[in-house]
Protein backbone atom coordinates (compact mmCIF):
# COMPACT_ATOMS: atom_id res chain seq x y z
CA UNK A 1 0.00 0.00 0.00
CA UNK A 2 2.13 3.07 -1.20
CA UNK A 3 0.29 6.33 0.41
CA UNK A 4 1.54 10.26 0.46
CA UNK A 5 0.19 12.38 3.85
CA UNK A 6 0.92 15.42 3.53
CA UNK A 7 2.10 17.32 6.64
CA UNK A 8 -1.04 19.07 8.34
CA UNK A 9 -3.21 18.48 5.56
CA UNK A 10 -6.44 20.13 5.78
CA UNK A 11 -9.30 19.46 3.31
CA UNK A 12 -11.61 22.48 4.40
CA UNK A 13 -14.54 21.27 3.65
CA UNK A 14 -16.84 18.83 5.37
CA UNK A 15 -18.26 15.76 4.12
CA UNK A 16 -21.32 16.67 2.80
CA UNK A 17 -19.78 20.23 1.48
CA UNK A 18 -17.36 18.42 -0.49
CA UNK A 19 -20.47 16.13 -1.82
CA UNK A 20 -21.99 19.65 -3.20
CA UNK A 21 -18.70 20.63 -4.74
CA UNK A 22 -18.49 17.30 -6.62
CA UNK A 23 -21.71 17.70 -8.09
CA UNK A 24 -21.21 21.49 -8.73
CA UNK A 25 -17.52 20.93 -10.58
CA UNK A 26 -19.33 18.18 -12.30
CA UNK A 27 -22.04 19.61 -13.80
CA UNK A 28 -20.40 22.94 -14.45
CA UNK A 29 -17.54 21.06 -16.07
CA UNK A 30 -19.23 19.16 -18.68
CA UNK A 31 -21.59 21.69 -19.54
CA UNK A 32 -18.76 24.42 -20.36
CA UNK A 33 -17.10 21.41 -22.66
CA UNK A 34 -20.10 21.03 -24.69
CA UNK A 35 -20.51 24.63 -25.26
CA UNK A 36 -17.29 25.64 -26.12
CA UNK A 37 -15.66 22.84 -27.95
CA UNK A 38 -19.11 22.08 -29.76
CA UNK A 39 -19.86 18.49 -27.93
CA UNK A 40 -22.96 17.03 -27.92
CA UNK A 41 -23.89 14.44 -24.62
CA UNK A 42 -24.40 11.20 -26.05
CA UNK A 43 -25.72 7.94 -23.39
CA UNK A 44 -22.43 5.24 -23.92
CA UNK A 45 -22.36 1.68 -22.59
CA UNK A 46 -20.66 0.30 -19.77
CA UNK A 47 -19.58 -2.90 -21.78
CA UNK A 48 -19.21 -4.05 -25.19
CA UNK A 49 -18.85 -7.12 -26.97
CA UNK A 50 -15.21 -8.89 -26.68
CA UNK A 51 -15.31 -9.69 -30.70
CA UNK A 52 -15.96 -6.23 -31.79
CA UNK A 53 -12.50 -4.84 -31.20
CA UNK A 54 -14.26 -1.86 -29.12
CA UNK A 55 -12.33 -2.18 -26.07
CA UNK A 56 -9.50 -0.43 -25.10
CA UNK A 57 -6.33 -2.48 -24.25
CA UNK A 58 -4.66 0.47 -22.45
CA UNK A 59 -0.94 -0.61 -21.87
CA UNK A 60 -2.01 -4.28 -23.37
CA UNK A 61 -1.55 -5.88 -20.13
CA UNK A 62 -4.39 -5.36 -17.95
CA UNK A 63 -7.08 -7.39 -17.75
CA UNK A 64 -11.31 -5.96 -18.84
CA UNK A 65 -13.70 -7.57 -16.61
CA UNK A 66 -15.77 -10.20 -18.63
CA UNK A 67 -18.86 -11.87 -18.28
CA UNK A 68 -21.35 -13.32 -20.58
CA UNK A 69 -25.13 -12.78 -20.97
CA UNK A 70 -27.72 -15.65 -21.30
CA UNK A 71 -29.49 -14.09 -23.96
CA UNK A 72 -26.70 -14.12 -25.96
CA UNK A 73 -24.67 -17.06 -26.38
CA UNK A 74 -21.70 -17.76 -27.65
CA UNK A 75 -20.36 -14.11 -26.85
CA UNK A 76 -18.25 -13.04 -23.88
CA UNK A 77 -18.69 -9.09 -23.20
CA UNK A 78 -15.65 -6.83 -21.91
CA UNK A 79 -16.84 -3.96 -19.55
CA UNK A 80 -15.03 -1.03 -20.85
CA UNK A 81 -11.73 0.43 -19.96
CA UNK A 82 -12.23 3.97 -21.90
CA UNK A 83 -14.60 4.39 -25.35
CA UNK A 84 -11.65 5.87 -27.46
CA UNK A 85 -12.66 3.31 -29.96
CA UNK A 86 -16.16 3.29 -29.45
CA UNK A 87 -16.82 6.83 -29.80
CA UNK A 88 -15.95 7.76 -33.56
CA UNK A 89 -18.05 4.66 -34.57
CA UNK A 90 -20.89 6.86 -32.87
CA UNK A 91 -19.56 9.76 -34.87
CA UNK A 92 -20.04 7.91 -37.91
CA UNK A 93 -23.11 6.29 -36.93
CA UNK A 94 -24.80 9.25 -35.71
CA UNK A 95 -24.04 11.30 -38.91
CA UNK A 96 -21.67 14.46 -37.27
CA UNK A 97 -19.77 16.45 -39.30
CA UNK A 98 -16.35 18.11 -39.34
CA UNK A 99 -16.25 20.55 -35.74
CA UNK A 100 -19.03 18.93 -34.70
CA UNK A 101 -18.55 15.81 -31.68
CA UNK A 102 -19.74 14.50 -28.68
CA UNK A 103 -19.00 14.01 -25.16
CA UNK A 104 -20.31 10.97 -22.94
CA UNK A 105 -19.66 10.33 -19.12
CA UNK A 106 -17.52 7.06 -18.90
CA UNK A 107 -17.44 4.73 -16.11
CA UNK A 108 -14.89 1.70 -16.27
CA UNK A 109 -13.49 -0.46 -13.83
CA UNK A 110 -10.37 -1.36 -13.90
CA UNK A 111 -9.18 -4.63 -12.33
CA UNK A 112 -5.49 -4.63 -12.00
CA UNK A 113 -4.97 -1.08 -11.11
CA UNK A 114 -2.50 -0.60 -8.04
CA UNK A 115 -4.87 1.16 -5.00
CA UNK A 116 -2.87 4.41 -3.96
CA UNK A 117 -3.96 8.39 -3.58
CA UNK A 118 -4.14 8.80 -7.50
CA UNK A 119 -5.21 5.19 -8.47
CA UNK A 120 -8.76 3.31 -7.91
CA UNK A 121 -10.38 0.49 -10.15
CA UNK A 122 -12.93 2.41 -10.69
CA UNK A 123 -12.78 5.31 -13.34
CA UNK A 124 -14.85 7.91 -14.37
CA UNK A 125 -14.46 10.42 -16.92
CA UNK A 126 -16.05 12.96 -19.90
CA UNK A 127 -15.38 10.70 -22.72
CA UNK A 128 -14.97 13.34 -25.90
CA UNK A 129 -14.78 12.73 -29.77
CA UNK A 130 -14.91 15.67 -32.59
CA UNK A 131 -14.84 15.14 -36.33
CA UNK A 132 -11.88 16.62 -37.98
CA UNK A 133 -11.12 17.20 -42.10
CA UNK A 134 -8.00 14.80 -42.93
CA UNK A 135 -5.83 17.66 -43.76
CA UNK A 136 -6.59 18.50 -39.71
CA UNK A 137 -4.64 16.22 -38.64
CA UNK A 138 -1.39 18.17 -37.61
CA UNK A 139 0.19 19.42 -34.45
CA UNK A 140 -1.29 22.71 -34.28
CA UNK A 141 -4.97 21.26 -34.65
CA UNK A 142 -3.44 19.17 -31.45
CA UNK A 143 -1.95 22.12 -29.74
CA UNK A 144 -4.74 24.80 -30.32
CA UNK A 145 -7.41 22.02 -28.48
CA UNK A 146 -5.11 21.45 -25.85
CA UNK A 147 -4.81 25.06 -24.87
CA UNK A 148 -8.68 24.91 -25.24
CA UNK A 149 -9.08 22.38 -23.01
CA UNK A 150 -6.86 24.27 -20.13
CA UNK A 151 -8.76 27.63 -20.62
CA UNK A 152 -11.84 25.27 -19.63
CA UNK A 153 -10.22 24.02 -16.54
CA UNK A 154 -8.84 27.20 -15.88
CA UNK A 155 -12.25 29.06 -16.08
CA UNK A 156 -13.71 25.93 -13.91
CA UNK A 157 -10.67 27.42 -11.33
CA UNK A 158 -13.06 30.89 -11.55
CA UNK A 159 -15.53 28.61 -10.43
CA UNK A 160 -14.90 27.33 -7.57
CA UNK A 161 -12.70 29.61 -6.47
CA UNK A 162 -16.15 31.78 -6.18
CA UNK A 163 -18.03 29.39 -4.98
CA UNK A 164 -15.70 27.78 -1.93
CA UNK A 165 -12.99 30.04 -2.13
CA UNK A 166 -11.45 28.09 0.88
CA UNK A 167 -10.92 25.04 -0.63
CA UNK A 168 -9.83 25.93 -4.56
CA UNK A 169 -6.62 25.58 -5.51
CA UNK A 170 -4.51 28.28 -7.59
CA UNK A 171 -3.58 26.71 -11.11
CA UNK A 172 -0.76 27.84 -13.73
CA UNK A 173 -1.38 30.74 -16.42
CA UNK A 174 -0.12 28.81 -18.93
CA UNK A 175 0.35 25.24 -20.41
CA UNK A 176 3.91 24.08 -21.04
CA UNK A 177 4.18 21.97 -24.76
CA UNK A 178 6.95 19.11 -24.80
CA UNK A 179 7.43 15.64 -26.18
CA UNK A 180 8.91 12.88 -24.70
CA UNK A 181 12.36 12.48 -26.92
CA UNK A 182 12.78 15.77 -25.56
CA UNK A 183 11.92 15.50 -22.36
CA UNK A 184 14.27 12.11 -22.39
CA UNK A 185 16.97 14.34 -23.67
CA UNK A 186 16.51 16.66 -21.24
CA UNK A 187 16.35 13.47 -18.00
CA UNK A 188 17.55 10.72 -19.69
CA UNK A 189 19.24 9.33 -16.41
CA UNK A 190 15.41 9.16 -14.84
CA UNK A 191 12.58 7.19 -15.39
CA UNK A 192 9.47 8.59 -17.19
CA UNK A 193 6.95 9.12 -13.94
CA UNK A 194 10.64 11.60 -12.49
CA UNK A 195 10.74 12.85 -15.38
CA UNK A 196 6.94 14.05 -15.62
CA UNK A 197 7.64 15.13 -12.08
CA UNK A 198 10.50 17.11 -12.93
CA UNK A 199 9.33 19.17 -15.84
CA UNK A 200 5.76 19.66 -13.82
CA UNK A 201 7.46 20.61 -10.98
CA UNK A 202 9.19 23.96 -13.35
CA UNK A 203 6.07 24.64 -15.23
CA UNK A 204 3.40 23.71 -13.23
CA UNK A 205 0.77 22.04 -16.11
CA UNK A 206 2.61 20.16 -19.21
CA UNK A 207 1.64 18.89 -22.48
CA UNK A 208 3.29 15.84 -22.67
CA UNK A 209 3.42 14.49 -26.48
CA UNK A 210 3.94 11.74 -28.92
CA UNK A 211 3.29 8.89 -26.13
CA UNK A 212 3.59 5.48 -27.28
CA UNK A 213 6.18 4.61 -30.06
CA UNK A 214 10.14 3.98 -28.72
CA UNK A 215 12.39 6.72 -28.11
CA UNK A 216 15.84 6.42 -28.55
CA UNK A 217 16.58 4.60 -25.71
CA UNK A 218 14.80 1.73 -26.93
CA UNK A 219 11.73 2.15 -24.96
CA UNK A 220 8.42 3.84 -25.17
CA UNK A 221 7.82 6.57 -22.51
CA UNK A 222 4.36 5.02 -21.79
CA UNK A 223 2.46 1.95 -23.02
CA UNK A 224 -0.81 3.26 -25.55
CA UNK A 225 -2.89 1.18 -27.48
CA UNK A 226 -1.78 0.94 -31.21
CA UNK A 227 -5.40 1.38 -32.46
CA UNK A 228 -6.50 4.77 -31.60
CA UNK A 229 -4.20 7.58 -31.07
CA UNK A 230 -1.70 8.33 -33.38
CA UNK A 231 1.51 8.38 -31.38
CA UNK A 232 3.48 11.14 -33.51
CA UNK A 233 0.02 13.27 -32.16
CA UNK A 234 -1.00 12.61 -29.04
CA UNK A 235 -0.04 13.50 -25.24
CA UNK A 236 -0.97 13.48 -21.65
CA UNK A 237 -2.14 17.06 -19.89
CA UNK A 238 -0.27 17.14 -16.33
CA UNK A 239 -0.61 19.31 -13.49
CA UNK A 240 1.97 19.64 -10.67
CA UNK A 241 0.15 18.31 -7.69
CA UNK A 242 2.03 19.72 -4.50
CA UNK A 243 0.34 17.48 -2.11
CA UNK A 244 1.70 14.93 -3.52
CA UNK A 245 4.91 16.23 -4.59
CA UNK A 246 4.03 14.50 -8.26
CA UNK A 247 2.57 15.17 -11.60
CA UNK A 248 -1.35 14.37 -11.92
CA UNK A 249 -2.54 13.40 -15.04
CA UNK A 250 -5.72 15.06 -15.76
CA UNK A 251 -6.43 14.40 -19.73
CA UNK A 252 -4.85 11.32 -22.36
CA UNK A 253 -5.94 12.80 -25.59
CA UNK A 254 -4.92 12.91 -29.27
CA UNK A 255 -5.76 12.87 -32.65
CA UNK A 256 -7.19 9.51 -33.76
CA UNK A 257 -5.12 7.20 -36.50
CA UNK A 258 -5.93 7.13 -39.97
CA UNK A 259 -4.77 4.49 -42.36
CA UNK A 260 -1.75 4.39 -42.38
CA UNK A 261 -0.74 5.35 -38.78
CA UNK A 262 -2.99 2.06 -38.16
CA UNK A 263 -1.09 0.08 -40.13
CA UNK A 264 2.57 0.95 -38.98
CA UNK A 265 1.34 0.55 -35.37
CA UNK A 266 -0.14 -2.42 -35.30
CA UNK A 267 2.82 -3.46 -36.75
CA UNK A 268 5.33 -2.27 -34.05
CA UNK A 269 3.20 -3.48 -31.58
CA UNK A 270 2.61 -6.71 -32.42
CA UNK A 271 -1.19 -6.91 -33.28
CA UNK A 272 -2.16 -7.41 -36.94
CA UNK A 273 -3.98 -9.67 -36.36
CA UNK A 274 -6.38 -7.31 -35.00
CA UNK A 275 -6.79 -5.76 -38.74
CA UNK A 276 -9.91 -8.45 -39.29
CA UNK A 277 -11.92 -7.25 -36.31
CA UNK A 278 -15.07 -5.16 -37.56
CA UNK A 279 -13.58 -1.91 -35.87
CA UNK A 280 -9.96 -2.02 -37.63
CA UNK A 281 -11.75 -3.08 -41.11
CA UNK A 282 -13.89 -0.23 -41.40
CA UNK A 283 -10.76 2.04 -40.25
CA UNK A 284 -8.64 0.42 -42.96
CA UNK A 285 -11.18 0.86 -45.34
CA UNK A 286 -11.73 4.76 -45.39
CA UNK A 287 -15.55 3.95 -43.50
CA UNK A 288 -14.45 5.67 -40.27
CA UNK A 289 -14.18 9.63 -40.01
CA UNK A 290 -10.87 11.57 -38.99
CA UNK A 291 -11.30 12.52 -35.29
CA UNK A 292 -9.76 14.21 -32.40
CA UNK A 293 -10.90 12.55 -28.90
CA UNK A 294 -10.21 12.21 -25.12
CA UNK A 295 -10.50 11.61 -21.98
CA UNK A 296 -10.96 14.09 -18.87
CA UNK A 297 -10.99 12.91 -15.39
CA UNK A 298 -13.57 13.69 -13.33
CA UNK A 299 -12.40 12.61 -10.08
CA UNK A 300 -9.20 13.73 -11.27
CA UNK A 301 -10.24 16.90 -12.11
CA UNK A 302 -12.15 17.94 -8.83
CA UNK A 303 -9.29 16.43 -6.87
CA UNK A 304 -7.37 19.12 -8.89
CA UNK A 305 -9.91 21.96 -8.34
CA UNK A 306 -10.60 20.70 -4.49
CA UNK A 307 -6.75 20.52 -3.60
CA UNK A 308 -7.71 17.07 -2.24
CA UNK A 309 -4.63 14.92 -1.30
CA UNK A 310 -6.44 11.20 -2.04
CA UNK A 311 -9.11 10.28 -4.77
CA UNK A 312 -11.04 8.28 -2.66
CA UNK A 313 -12.52 12.09 -1.29
CA UNK A 314 -14.12 12.76 -4.21
CA UNK A 315 -15.13 9.31 -5.36
CA UNK A 316 -16.92 6.32 -4.29
CA UNK A 317 -14.83 3.31 -4.58
CA UNK A 318 -13.30 0.35 -2.92
CA UNK A 319 -10.31 0.57 -0.90
CA UNK A 320 -8.93 -2.22 1.74
CA UNK A 321 -9.85 -1.46 5.86
CA UNK A 322 -6.19 -0.90 6.33
CA UNK A 323 -5.68 2.17 3.84
CA UNK A 324 -9.38 3.76 5.06
CA UNK A 325 -8.34 3.49 9.00
CA UNK A 326 -4.52 4.78 8.20
CA UNK A 327 -6.61 7.71 5.64
CA UNK A 328 -8.77 8.71 8.60
CA UNK A 329 -5.81 9.06 11.22
CA UNK A 330 -4.21 11.65 8.46
CA UNK A 331 -7.32 13.55 7.98
CA UNK A 332 -8.51 11.55 4.92
CA UNK A 333 -12.16 11.09 5.08
CA UNK A 334 -12.76 8.15 2.37
CA UNK A 335 -16.23 8.10 0.36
Amino acid sequence: MKLVFPENYDPRLSVRETQEAIKYIRDTFQKELGKEMNLERISAPLFVEKSSGLNDNLSGTERPVQFDVSGIPGETMEVVHSLAKWKRMALKEYGFAPGEGLYTNMNAIRRDEELDNLHSCYVDQWDWEQVIRKEDRNLETLKETVRQIFKIIKHMQHEVWYKYPEAAKHLPKDIHFITSQELEDRYPDKTPKERENLICREYGCVFLMQIGDKLKSGEPHDGRAPDYDDWQLNGDILFWFEHLQCALEISSMGIRVDEKALEEQLKKAGCEDRRSLPYHRMLLNGELPYTIGGGIGQSRLCMLLLDRAHVGEVQASIWPEEMRRVCREHGIFLL
